[in-house]
């Protein structure tokens, strides 16, 4: 079985809003919803945060302007081949995404119950917006 860990963030712009990216269906085919938030998996021997902020500017050009609080923690176990540690955060950005359209083709800034509303939103997103631990 393989290990790998990814980071992901609720990124909040300065009207209290979170991104959120609509996936490349040609890249990402066996997810389940494609509407995530950002990040990625990291590359071992540097830290999370580290990762956390590689991720988000790549696929958004933007940059986390707060320091990023820990919100949630997730095992994703795909049967017997993969086992995903999902690590999410909070944290803030200013400015508007240019999107890696081969990772993804869309973004929309919701409040946090327009992301409970959005249809085909990332499964594991919407286990941590079930939770209601995501405050303004």
């Amino acid at each position: 079985m393989t290990l790998q860990v990814g980071v992901k963030i609720f990124l909040r712009n300065k009207e209290g809003k979170y991104l959120l990216l609509k996936r490349s269906a040609e890249k990402y085919k066996d997810t389940k919803g494609s509407w995530d938030i950002v990040g990625g998996r990291i590359n071992p021997g540097s830290s999370l945060l580290e990762n956390l902020k590689r991720e988000v500017f790549e696929e958004t050009g933007l940059k986390i302007i707060s320091n990023p609080v820990l919100l949630y923690t997730q095992d994703i176990i795909h049967q017997n081949e993969m086992h995903v540690v999902r690590i999410s955060y909070r944290g803030d950005t200013e400015g508007e995404p240019v999107l890696d359209i081969s990772e993804n083709t869309k973004y929309q800034w919701l409040t946090i119950n327009e992301m409970k509303k959005q249809e085909d939103l990332d499964i594991y997103v919407a286990e941590i917006l079930k939770e209601d631990i995501l405050k303004d």
